[in-house]
């Protein structure tokens, strides 16, 4: 029941026990800033030094952002070029010599979000949606999760990605005001309704806190809803995914 979950973000790399039976954070949350560059070696540093800050002794949970596959990176992301095949689990628990459990971002915070949260109710088709420094993406099925779903990697009409047009990084960037990224984001929410059609779009990362302020820019007829652990599902979704793997 009792789990330490990290989970690392582009701008910060945040960390918690967590209760994996509710959900409840056990401890303060701690954030360490992502170092710049974000290279294995430098981001591994700052997981051991999470893994002090909580003197920490066992099992550890981790979300990752980006596509991984058995703990192992296939995408670099939006990290460094360098995390390309890097097998993330093997490298943290050589740093921290601590056994690790590691997997996609935006799974595992949907996970915690559809075990406990905004969609514990819901068993059709669920979209989470994990809006940061890149779009993140979780699709379940039933309660069930189909990993490594890239929403964020599809098309925009310009032939780009379609997080180089929608995520928050994007947003702070050019500097634009909530409701005109809102219609951007408007956009991306309508090409999920019609490539997935599901019952239910959940929100998360640090921009969800704000939705009762933009959700009046969106004209999906699909029911949208904030997370209900916002900004800390990836650290209670990275605490649950490693007591699943150990039972």
């Amino acid at each position: 029941m009792k789990m330490l979950g990290i989970d690392i973000g582009g701008t910060g790399i945040k960390g918690a026990i967590v209760n994996t039976k509710t959900g409840e954070l056990l401890s303060e949350r701690h954030r360490i800033p992502t170092p710049k560059p974000a290279t294995p070696e430098a981001v591994a540093k700052v997981v051991k030094e999470m893994i002090q800050h909580f003197k920490w002794k066992k099992e550890v949970g981790c979300s990752f952002p980006t596509t991984i596959v058995d703990g192992k990176c296939i995408h670099s992301g939006n990290l460094s070029p360098k995390w390309l095949n890097v097998k993330v689990d093997k490298l943290f628990k050589k740093e921290c010599q601590l056994p690790f459990y590691v997997s996609n971002d935006a799974d595992l915070a949907g996970l915690a979000e559809v075990s406990l949260g905004a969609a514990k109710k819901e068993k059709r088709v669920v979209i989470v949606i994990t809006i940061g420094t890149g779009i993140g993406s979780g699709l379940f099925y039933k309660g069930k999760l189909i990993p490594n779903i890239e929403i964020g990697k599809m098309l925009h009409s310009n032939g780009e990605i379609i997080e180089l047009y929608t995520a928050d990084s994007v947003r702070k960037k050019e500097n634009l005001k909530l409701g005109e990224w809102a219609k951007r984001f408007d956009i991306l929410l309508e090409y999920i309704r019609v490539v997935y059609s599901p019952s239910l779009i959940v929100l998360g990362g640090g921009i969800s806190k704000k939705y009762d302020d933009f959700k009046k820019h969106l004209t999906t007829d699909v029911p949208v809803k904030a997370a209900e652990f916002r900004n800390n599902a990836g650290i209670i979704g990275a605490a649950m995914f490693a007591s699943k793997e150990l039972k």
